[in-house]
């Protein structure tokens, strides 16, 4: 799993971002976006995760947050365990899923290629996290994350996707709440 990415201070503040199996867009329907959201509830409610911008895009999700236990490689690794075993729960049960078939098909393959997976190949491997320093850094991360939508012509303005923080940040906490960004500006200080 080494790509020069780790998670080096377990404290610290970590932009990241993680695929599904190749670059699949699997997160085109609510029912599985639902499952991220409630996902990254939990792990703010129950795993100790400071989230501070998000976006989820179809086929990949960006996260800056830190882990108030010391284990951000632990709290995305169960994250992404959790949300895999949901979204194929889900995909399997879903008799309005017209491309059943094909994504269980595409996941096994995915799964046979990886020697650490029994089954079912959900998320790529790689986090590829990046520990956030100063306040320069973190806006412009959270402007990427922000703009990702724009970027790939979904919308036009960042607070029309309705799974990204770009809305928390013009006080629509509808879809998910993140934690307070005056308080992510004194995350460079510790």
């Amino acid at each position: 799993m080494s790509r020069n990415y780790k998670f080096h201070n377990k404290s610290g503040l970590y932009f990241v971002s993680f695929a599904t199996v190749y670059w699949i867009d699997v997160f085109t329907r609510e029912r599985y976006l639902s499952i991220l959201a409630s996902s990254i509830e939990y792990c703010r409610a129950k795993k100790g995760m400071e989230l501070y911008a998000y976006c989820f895009m179809p086929s990949h999700v960006h996260l800056v947050f830190c882990s108030c236990n010391n284990d951000p490689a632990g709290l995305i690794r169960d994250f992404k365990k959790h949300t895999a075993k949901k979204v194929i729960e889900s995909i399997t049960e879903n008799p309005q899923e017209s491309r059943k078939d094909w994504l269980l098909w595409m996941f096994e393959k995915a799964g046979k290629k990886n020697p650490t997976v029994t089954k079912k190949q959900f998320w790529q491997q790689h986090n590829k996290p990046i520990e956030l320093w100063t306040d320069k850094v973190i806006q412009q991360k959270i402007d990427y994350i922000h703009g990702n939508p724009v970027e790939s012509g979904f919308v036009t303005d960042p607070v029309d996707w309705k799974y990204s923080s770009a809305r928390n940040y013009h006080d629509d906490h509808t879809v998910l709440k993140i934690d307070s960004d005056g308080y992510l500006m004194g995350l460079t200080k510790r």
